[in-house]
């Protein structure tokens, strides 16, 4: 069974930073990325970044690039999230989530339906 993990969060004012952890434990053989996900009041989830396992290669919103900063500690299955310069508009609840099953293409790195396990989330509060 999968354990997920956040911690991070807090209140930031603008142009402040935080980095999020997500900390993924217990047997996950076919993990094949590990994402981060946010949802604001009134809103969606969204896909903010992601890190494939097979390759580490990261994949990023256009609202979070240049700002954000995805890299995964191997061996710990531990994936950080480095938020800069940021915005009120990233005011949000963060979760971690992992995924099980590849796709083809890219797209799917940043779409919450293709994640299987999450977390319960870290809350990201940017104001002056």
């Amino acid at each position: 069974q999968v354990r997920i993990v956040e911690s991070g969060g807090g209140l930031v004012q603008p142009g402040g930073s935080l980095r999020l952890s997500c900390s993924v434990s217990g047997s996950a053989p076919d993990l094949v990325a590990i994402g981060w996900f946010r949802r604001a009041p009134g809103n969606g989830r969204e896909g903010v970044s992601a890190v494939s396992d097979v390759d580490g290669r990261p994949y990023y919103a256009d609202s979070v690039k240049g700002r954000f900063t995805i890299s995964r500690e191997y061996g710990k299955r531990t994936v950080y999230l480095q938020m800069n310069n940021l915005e009120p508009g990233d005011t949000a609840r963060y979760t971690c989530a992992t995924a099980h099953q590849g796709w083809s293409g890219s797209r799917w790195y940043l779409e919450p339906e293709f994640y299987q396990r999450w977390g319960q989330g870290t809350q990201v509060t940017v104001a002056s």
